[in-house]
């Protein structure tokens, strides 16, 4: 049986050296010292706040809001307050929470897979038009997330949501948050292995269950059968990644212990191959190590890429096999390099059933709640009443007749949406930023609009696959580290010595082919203003420089630091 505070386990702990305490493993029997994060969630499961806030914050108001439950326990029902407007960068890391929040709250839709009826997407758009100021951003998560909610309104939301089969259950926390999958499982003509069903049933058995509602920190999970391995696997703590066995068939390569952050690592393969009807059990298996033997002492070392990283693959494979899934999983091939260096379905393309789906992109995930509605009234006018996001802030709509494609592109570019998108548009991705994040130090959303608008003007003939990812603070939620053009944002001096926004600059980051991170070069910095001039002048210099056929990444792997800054 795994470990749990009631009953823990009775394995030697395993010493490191130079550590003299424990790492607060439940298995190793570490339960103290608590930090603040394992104090709420021992005193309480977060899963109940939902209670106190149908029936007495919503009613009382923001200020009769427990501490604990404001800034810990309601993020388990996708709810994080929003930065107070007018709170400059410089000041993120100085103030206390109570003086950098706002009285209103982000909430994040949970929407596993990306998987949205026209109906579903509908009521996304009217709840933001009526509760959230029209906000909406399609995150890379494949979540949608508003802002501007008032407490008083949420049970009011959940109730429209929940009414066409939507929630925020788990969508934030220390929990198993939205998994991502890839947005054409069941549709695409090359897929290797559908993933719905085990997407369907860990969210049945385990979304919301107690079970796991209460793991050190954050767990991300992807599966997808797609050969253009479309979720970033990469970078999940779990994913299940299509592959075809010589002997068994379709099923999935098992990946652990892949994040970013402050600390990226890659996931690592654990060799095994699992069959479809097994990926909840495996899943659950590899979230109960994580439970139970996961870092509780220290919060930035309490995710699971640190315990493979000190355990190594084997070890992780002997534990879950020998103590939580009580059999051996069998030996299975690695997955075939991406079959197409764009990941993010883009374009139009033919579904399995001869049908088409029609993907398309917003500019860095941006939208609001009356385009959503515009979008699924378009979609339906067409004849599809299902659409999809993805894990690059894009969307797509299926199941398109053949003699409606050109009508339906046509109303997506009046919705200003392009089917055939620049590279610029197409490959830049914004996190949140200081719009409405606490965490952030800069504004990302207006500014990688901005960079996509001047790049199309100044470099219209570009179309080679290139990544900008736009990242407000240090934490990654854009995934800077693994861009051809990552940018972590941060505060530096113009040369005239006034402080303003700018970025730090990582070059040739890469997932799936050549997965690795993107290098730093010494003092390569560049202000919000100069943004423009330095991408269009390293773009030229790749365009003057590279060999044939060469990618942004390998290129900037090899370039000088000249041609770089």
């Amino acid at each position: 049986m795994a470990a749990s505070p009631e009953q823990p386990a009775t394995a030697t702990p395993r010493r490191k050296a130079g550590r003299h305490r424990g790492e607060g493993q439940w298995a190793m029997g570490h339960f103290t010292p608590l930090n603040g994060n394992e104090q709420f969630k021992k005193d309480d499961d977060s899963l109940n706040v939902r209670t106190r806030i149908e029936t007495i914050y919503s009613k009382r108001g923001f200020d009769s809001i427990d501490p604990n439950d404001l800034r810990g326990r309601m993020r388990w029902w996708g709810l994080y307050t929003q930065r107070r407007a007018g709170i400059d960068g410089g000041k993120t890391a100085v103030l206390e929470p109570e003086e950098l929040e706002d009285s209103y709250f982000m909430m994040r839709v949970r929407i596993d897979g990306g998987r949205l009826t026209t109906a579903q997407l509908r009521v996304i758009g009217e709840v933001s038009e009526q509760y959230a100021r029209g906000t909406a951003d399609i995150t890379d998560r494949q979540n949608v997330q508003m802002h501007w909610i008032r407490i008083e309104d949420v049970p009011a939301i959940w109730e429209r949501l929940e009414a066409v089969g939507l929630s925020t259950t788990e969508a934030c926390g220390d929990c198993p948050r939205t998994m991502i999958g890839s947005p054409v499982a069941g549709i695409a003509a090359d897929e290797i292995i559908d993933g719905t069903p085990a997407l369907d049933e860990i969210h049945a058995r385990y979304i919301g269950n107690p079970e796991f509602s209460n793991l050190p920190r954050k767990f991300k999970t992807a599966i997808s059968g797609s050969p253009v391995q479309d979720v970033v696997h990469e970078i999940n703590d779990i994913a299940f990644v299509g592959v075809e066995h010589p002997e068994h068939g379709p099923g999935f390569d098992l990946w652990v212990g892949g994040g970013l952050s402050t600390n990226p690592r890659l996931a690592e393969r654990l060799g095994a191959w699992v069959p479809l009807d097994e990926v909840a059990d495996v899943w659950a298996g590899v979230v109960g190590i994580f439970r139970d033997y996961g870092y509780r002492r220290l919060r930035n070392r309490a995710r699971l890429k640190f315990l493979v990283a000190d355990w190594g693959v084997a070890k992780f494979r002997q534990v879950l096999e020998d103590e939580y899934l009580k059999r051996p999983l069998l030996d299975g091939p690695a997955p075939a390099e991406p079959s197409s260096r764009w990941r993010d379905h883009i374009g139009v393309h033919r579904q399995q059933d001869g049908r088409f789906y029609v993907g398309f992109a917003p500019r860095v995930g941006r939208v609001d709640g009356s385009t959503l509605a515009k979008i699924a009234e378009l979609a339906e006018r067409h004849g599809s009443g299902r659409v999809r996001t993805t894990v690059e802030q894009k969307m797509i709509i299926l199941d398109v007749e053949q003699d409606q494609v050109e009508s339906l592109s046509a109303g997506l570019e009046a919705l200003e949406f392009q089917v055939k998108p620049s590279s610029f548009r197409r490959g830049t991705m914004a996190c949140t930023g200081i719009e409405y994040c606490k965490l952030a130090i800069v504004e990302t959303k207006a500014r990688g609009a901005a960079l996509i608008d001047e790049l199309e003007r100044r470099l219209p003939d570009f179309d080679e696959p290139l990544t900008i990812n736009i990242n407000g603070c240090p934490n990654a939620c854009a995934r800077i580290q693994t861009a051809d053009i990552g940018l972590k944002g941060q505060l530096m001096l113009d040369e005239e010595g006034n402080q303003v926004e700018g970025y730090q600059v990582h070059l040739g980051g890469a997932l799936g082919l050549e997965a690795g991170f993107g290098r730093k070069v010494r003092g390569l910095k560049v202000t919000s203003a100069e943004l423009p001039d330095y991408v269009e002048r390293v773009l030229g210099r790749f365009q003057e420089e590279r060999e044939d056929g060469e990618r942004f990444a390998t290129w900037a792997a090899r370039a000088g630091a000249e041609s770089l800054s």
